[in-house]
This record gives C-alpha cells, sequence and structure tokens, in this order.
C-alpha cells in the first residue's frame, strides 16, 4: 500500500512538472507545431500511467498497479537524483 502510494506521488509530481514546463513553453511560444507530437506523448504518458494505476488499485489489484506506476517513477526518480547531484556537487566539466 506504501509503495503504491509513494510511486503515484512521483509519476503525480512527474506530471505535473511536465504540465509546468508545457502552459510556460505555450506563455513564450516555444511549444509550436514543430514540437507539438513530443509535448502530447511527454504529457499523455503519465496521464496514462497514473489512470490505469488509479483505475488497477480500484479493482483490487495494487500490484500490478504499482509495477505499472513503476514504469514511469524510476526513470524519474533517477533522473531528479542526477540533477540534484549535479546541482549539489557542481563537477568541474572540462
Amino acid at each position: 500500500m506504501l509503495a503504491y502510494r509513494i510511486l503515484f506521488g512521483v509519476v503525480a509530481a512527474t506530471a505535473a512538472i511536465f504540465a509546468f514546463f508545457f502552459v510556460w513553453g505555450l506563455s513564450d511560444a516555444t511549444v509550436s507545431g514543430d514540437n507539438i507530437g513530443l509535448w502530447l506523448v511527454m504529457l499523455g504518458v503519465p496521464a496514462a500511467v497514473l489512470f490505469l494505476g488509479d483505475r488497477l488499485a480500484a479493482a483490487g489489484q495494487r500490484i500490478a498497479a504499482s509495477v505499472v506506476l513503476a514504469l514511469v517513477a524510476i526513470p524519474a526518480t533517477l533522473t531528479g537524483l542526477f540533477f540534484l547531484s549535479v546541482i549539489l556537487l557542481v563537477p568541474d566539466w572540462k
């Protein structure tokens, strides 16, 4: 139960971050017809995973829901940890 909630929260935060940058891109016109397909995938995948995870959990399939949520949550967490380490450690890449 706890793992499902943590994974759901990570995927929800990931979707919120993508939505924030999408709205920001709309405001400064960097989201355009040339790259709207990429944005639709980046917004649609976390939304679909959240929906499917919620439906599976509602049907009593918490393990299956956790596996589906982990497909997005694990790469998102690893990416977040990478950026956090770059910010905190300030590597000297020359």
